[in-house]
């Protein structure tokens, strides 16, 4: 008897493949923009360029006919060098990667950033030919990057996009209470949006391993309980979180903060920081790792006031938290046999006074929402 994948994938119709595009253009989620070409590569490589499900499929059947694994990277876009990572991660342990650049829409709230999130298809192509090139030198990995899945919204949400408010009406999957607790509080349809996306993408792609990275910790731990309670045959692979010199956590919103702005950007690492140096000191109480945590962020927020209006940065703090690992509910007393994640989340306000030719950041310095995270390790 056949295995439930090869049966799913014995369903999907055959598509003829179309003509080689090597154009590299805007990514857009405008399906006029959007060429549909199933044959469509990144120029001057082997990766594949999928705008629609039949046609990944399509290519995605034969790798299960070839015995080819799949490890699919879900990104919106936007590339660094923490989604590089996490690719070669997969490139290491599957025949071929899927990467998925997609900006979904219902992950957004109704006063965030969808409008102005960066989309840099031509440097994210650039990106991958690059990659694609190194991990061809390497003979120690065990597959490539295979394609790409840029499709559009119209593709994701074939019923139409619902609406990014809370009561909007439409196919989701929600994930609690886990999904609402932290990030999920403050942006209550965010993990909504996220599961409903990696439940699509997981679906079409049907990978063997999925990979994200630790920096969303919140993400990874709604996405395992999607994985576990949805009977998915699918891996969650976590990468470790990239950082920049001074302990940034890589993110692609990043870009909006500008030079002033970037030079406090850290003071979330240095708070979680203060609060593991009390755990490996020997403290697991709340109160004792919290209470150095707090006490740094609010002598620098003191310090900032300080200055004047067009040398200050100022921002507001949304949660300082120490949480069970499987859960994110909050805890009062670490147990070492499973450890905690420290987390938080930051919004860097608007700089006051910009002076002239001051550096804004991208679309002019909007609000910047900056989470991270740290692990608690286990004591064995």
């Amino acid at each position: 008897m056949k295995s439930p994948r090869m049966l799913s994938f014995l369903l999907f119709p055959k598509v003829a493949s179309g003509t080689r595009l090597c154009n590299s253009r805007t990514f857009s989620t405008s399906s006029t923009l959007c060429h549909r070409a199933a044959g469509a590569t990144i120029p001057n490589t082997s990766i594949r360029v999928f705008r629609e499900i039949s046609a990944l499929r399509q290519w995605r059947r034969k790798q299960l006919v070839d015995y080819r694994t799949v490890g699919l990277v879900p990104t919106m876009g936007a590339l660094h060098s923490g989604h590089l990572s996490l690719i070669r991660m997969a490139a290491a342990e599957n025949s071929a990667v899927v990467v998925s650049i997609y900006v979904n829409p219902t992950q957004f709230g109704i006063h965030e950033d969808l409008d102005s999130y960066p989309t840099t298809w031509d440097a994210d192509c650039k990106m991958l030919r690059d990659l694609d090139r190194e991990l061809s030198e390497d003979g120690g990995n065990l597959g490539k990057i295979a394609a790409v899945f840029a499709p559009t919204t119209a593709t994701m949400y074939p019923s139409g996009r619902p609406s990014q408010e809370l009561d909007s009406k439409g196919s989701f999957v929600t994930i609690t209470p886990v999904g609402e607790l932290l990030e999920g509080a403050s942006r209550p349809t965010f993990f909504r949006g996220v599961a409903t996306v990696c439940m699509k993408l997981f679906n079409i792609v049907s990978p063997e391993q999925v990979y994200f990275g630790q920096k969303d910790v919140q993400q990874t731990v709604v996405v395992k309980k999607m994985v576990k309670d949805f009977c998915m045959d699918t891996k969650v692979v976590i990468g470790a979180t990239k950082r920049e010199p001074d302990g940034l956590a890589l993110s692609s919103r990043n870009v909006y903060l500008g030079a002033r702005r970037r030079s406090v950007a850290t003071v979330l690492s240095k708070t979680l920081e203060a609060a593991e140096a009390a755990y490996t000191r020997g403290c697991r109480s709340r109160a004792e790792l919290l209470g150095p945590a707090n006490k740094f962020i609010e002598h620098l927020l003191k310090e900032q006031l300080q200055l004047k209006p067009e040398k200050r940065v100022l921002f507001e703090v949304d949660y300082i938290s120490l949480a069970h690992p499987d859960t994110m509910e909050e805890i009062e007393e670490i147990d070492e046999q499973r450890g905690a994640i420290l987390s938080g989340a930051v919004k860097m306000l608007p700089v006051e006074m910009p002076q002239d030719g001051e550096d804004l950041g991208l679309s002019g310095g909007p609000p910047v929402r900056l989470i991270d995270n740290i692990i608690l390790k286990a004591v064995t």
